[in-house]
This record gives structure tokens, C-alpha cells and sequence, in this order.
């Protein structure tokens, strides 16, 4: 779908992270009853898959997508494959700027991901020609202090690099770890909270990032002023500090939401929200904008295959939150 890219606002949020190309299958049992837990050491599982889709996908590319869907043009930073040229060009097209994405010899990364009628999901990441994304560094396409940067799951060893990037040049950091919490050293988790103003997990990640860090959450809310935390159905937690008082609410998920594939929600939630953020709003209606956001994802297979625009998530914003 072409945007016209002249209605676009640009540059205000870079996005550096996973770009992928998925392959998302489902079955219709669920592991709590495929996995004997008495034979974990000798795990052997065999399911019959449901459905089987190959998507583009990536947490970053996934970011940019929404946002551009919502008439925002973010800037993109990663590498991809030969194989990832059609993909980029399609991202351009609907109105992501790929103009620091850099081709490497090697593949394309993808995510092996595997959901159960739960929405338990097991997975597994490739990085293929994420070992090339340090080929674009921050400090060379970041023009304005006052842009947000997003360095979400890819790379641990380049996650960190790039947050000691924001922290030596004092750019705006939003942490968006994620997927990545187990594979990232305490001290990396530690040097991303230091530096970030937001953090965005669930609450399983939340818990992962404690246990590692050994840091309690309250330690946590004095490192980052503004903390987001998803439970699924159940809505979102905010933990906001900006002004110094403890705000916390409860953002409810929004209803009857027909539920396909959770593959990519949490990255639509993370555009909704941050257009909502960069332009200042109160952070319960960007929550509500994110939730709405990441339910047309839930509703489709993949990650970039639903649509929408911003006049639809506004009248939904109104009818589930007003």
C-alpha cells in the first residue's frame, strides 16, 4: 500500500533493532499438555501445526511499520540480506525511512516462532546479518538531541554499545530489551536502565530483569522515570515518576478483541504508544493508544499484514476509554 509520504511527520524516532523475516506457526493444543514435565532432560516434542506463515518481521521493522501506518515516518537502522531487498522496499513504501539500513552478504535474520491456543509461544532467533548492524552507528544519523531513540532486541553485544552511544551523547533512550532479557548480561540490563526514560516489558520480563539485576522494582522506578508494564488481556500497568510523585494506573486491554496470532502485538503496542509520546500526550492516553493499536495485529496472521490509520484508532480510543 503506498502512503502519501508527504503527509508524513519524519525524524523524530530512530529504531534500531531486529529486522526479520518470520516464519509464525501455530497448533491448536497447547504445551502445558504436549510437554511431559517429569522428561524435560529428554524434551522431544513433535506437534501438528495448524497454520504456517512466512512474514516480514523484526522488532524494529515491526515498530516502523505501525508507526507508518499511523502517519508516522521512523528511521529505521539495521541490516538485512540480499534477500531483504523487496522487503525494504515495501517498508518504503508505506513510509519508513530505510535509508540507514545497511546490506550484508549474509542472510536476512529470522524468527522461528511457535504459539499454542494460549498464546504460550516458544521461539527462536537467527541473526544472520545482524552480525553487520554495526556497519550504521547512532551517532551518524541522529541530527537532533531531541529525537527518541529505540534500541530494541537484536544484537546484545550491539544493544550495548549503542546505549553507552546514548549515554555518552546524552540522547533520549527508550530501552525496549523485550525478547532479549535473557540473553543480556545484568550488567548490560543495569547500563540500559541507567541511561533509558522509558521502559516498555511484561510482566514476565519484568520479573527476568529483577531476578538477573537483583534490583527490586522499586530500585528499578528510581533508575527509569517512566515504566510501562503489559499483562496481556489483563491491560497495562503504568509506573510514571516523571514529576518527581508516584503516579501508578491500571489501563484496561481492550475488549472482545478476537485473538489470531499475538505475534507482533507488543510491537504495534509500541507504536501506538510512541506516537503518542513523542508528541507529548499523557502517557494513559498513549497506553489506550497502544492497546488499540496492538488489538489489529492480534487479529491477523503476521506481523505486518493488518491496516489501519490514525482517524480508526482515534474512534476507537474514544469508544472503549471515553
Amino acid at each position: 500500500m503506498m502512503k502519501d509520504l508527504t503527509d508524513m511527520q519524519s525524524g523524530s524516532i530512530i529504531l534500531a533493532g531486529s529486522i526479520a523475516i518470520d516464519r509464525i506457526m501455530n497448533f491448536d493444543g497447547t504445551f502445558e499438555e504436549a510437554i511431559k514435565p517429569d522428561k524435560l532432560h529428554v524434551l522431544s516434542l513433535s506437534v501438528l501445526l495448524s497454520n504456517v506463515t512466512d512474514s516480514p518481521g523484526g522488532v524494529a521493522a515491526n515498530i516502523a511499520y505501525n508507526l507508518a501506518m499511523l502517519g508516522e515516518m521512523s528511521m529505521l537502522v539495521g541490516a538485512v540480506g540480499s534477500n531483504g531487498k523487496e522487503y525494504m522496499d515495501e517498508l518504503k513504501m508505506v513510509g519508513v525511512d530505510t535509508s540507514n539500513v545497511h546490506f550484508s552478504d549474509l542472510p536476512t535474520a529470522t524468527f522461528t516462532v511457535l504459539t499454542d491456543k494460549n498464546d504460550c509461544q516458544v521461539g527462536g532467533f537467527y541473526p544472520g546479518a545482524m552480525a553487520d548492524e554495526n556497519q550504521v552507528s547512532l551517532t551518524s544519523v541522529i541530527t537532533d538531541k531531541k529525537q527518541l531513540v529505540v534500541i530494541s532486541a537484536h544484537d546484545p553485544e550491539l544493544m550495548a554499545r549503542q546505549v553507552e552511544e546514548c549515554r555518552e551523547n546524552k540522547y533520549r533512550l527508550f530501552y525496549d530489551i523485550s525478547q532479549q532479557v535473557s540473553n543480556v548480561s545484568s550488567g548490560q540490563i543495569k547500563a540500559g536502565l541507567e541511561v533509558a526514560e522509558l521502559l516498555i516489558v511484561n510482566d514476565y520480563e519484568m520479573q527476568v530483569i529483577q531476578d538477573k539485576t537483583a534490583l527490586s522494582f522499586e530500585q528499578i522506578q528510581k533508575l527509569v522515570p517512566l515504566i510501562i508494564v503489559t499483562l496481556g488481556g489483563e491491560g497495562s500497568l503504568v509506573f510514571d515518576q516523571r514529576t518527581g510523585k508516584s503516579i501508578e494506573v491500571k489501563v484496561p486491554a481492550v475488549p472482545n478483541v478476537k485473538v489470531i496470532d499475538p505475534t507482533g502485538a507488543g510491537d504495534a503496542f509500541r507504536a501506538g504508544f510512541l506516537y503518542g509520546y513523542v508528541r507529548e500526550w499523557d502517557v494513559e492516553t498513549c497506553v489506550q493508544w497502544g492497546s488499540v493499536t496492538a488489538s489489529f495485529a492480534i487479529e491477523k496472521h503476521g506481523t505486518q499484514t493488518h491496516t489501519f490509520n490514525t482517524t480508526k484508532i482515534k474512534k476507537l480510543v474514544e469508544k472503549y476509554y471515553k
